[in-house]
């Protein structure tokens, strides 16, 4: 049974929350229009890469956990990257608060919990609503990369995205656009690699 005062204490959170969130996304990307994304940076061993090879672009990693934010956040320090920042923040608030004047260059999504159980699909970040919600703020050539080591959790994703309105996979041009082994990908014994653009509006 709903506990009205519970759910008035969760809301007020979730605002405290995205209002901070939106201040300082609003403070760090105000002079820019265009991100690279990473959804789950982990420690940050990825786009902390990524951000040194490509320092034209500016680099945003999000992830739930604090203790990760904090050492990624360290790794920005020591290689003093000013085009590196990362967020602790949840993909949809995330999403909600970017300022609507950025667009997604590239969105990697790199081993993502693949919530392997059927009463748990619902969890998977890979659904239509976050592919609606990332598709808001795409380019007309965003590319969306995403790597598993879970073979269903992929074939699953193959298939939503093959009658997405606002995806496709891009089967012509798949090139994986940047190697860098995290962590996760060192222990898995194999994974496999989709790369998905934005479609062309009708």
């Amino acid at each position: 049974m709903e506990n009205p005062a519970r759910t008035a204490q969760h809301l007020a959170r979730v605002a405290e929350r995205r209002t901070a969130l939106r201040a300082l996304l609003g403070a760090m990307l105000a002079p820019h229009t265009k991100v690279t994304w990473e959804l789950g940076c982990g420690h940050g061993h990825f786009l902390t890469a990524y951000a040194a090879a490509h320092p034209e672009r500016i680099c945003v990693g999000i992830d739930l956990v604090r203790e990760r934010i904090e050492r990624a956040e360290r790794k920005r320090v020591r290689s003093q990257l000013p085009n590196l920042h990362f967020v602790l923040a949840e993909a949809f608030d995330f999403l909600a608060e970017l300022p609507t004047h950025v667009r997604f260059e590239d969105v990697f999504v790199l081993f993502p919990d693949p919530w392997p159980k059927v009463r748990h699909h619902k969890n998977r970040i890979m659904r239509r609503d976050f592919l609606a919600a990332v598709a808001q703020h795409a380019l007309p050539d965003t590319r969306l990369c995403l790597r598993t080591d879970f073979t269903p959790y992929f074939e699953a994703t193959r298939q939503l995205l093959a009658s997405d309105p606002d995806w496709a996979e891009a089967e012509a041009d798949n090139a994986w656009p940047f190697e860098h082994e995290t962590v996760f990908q060192s222990r898995a014994a194999g994974y496999h690699s989709l790369v998905a653009r934005r479609r062309a509006a009708p």
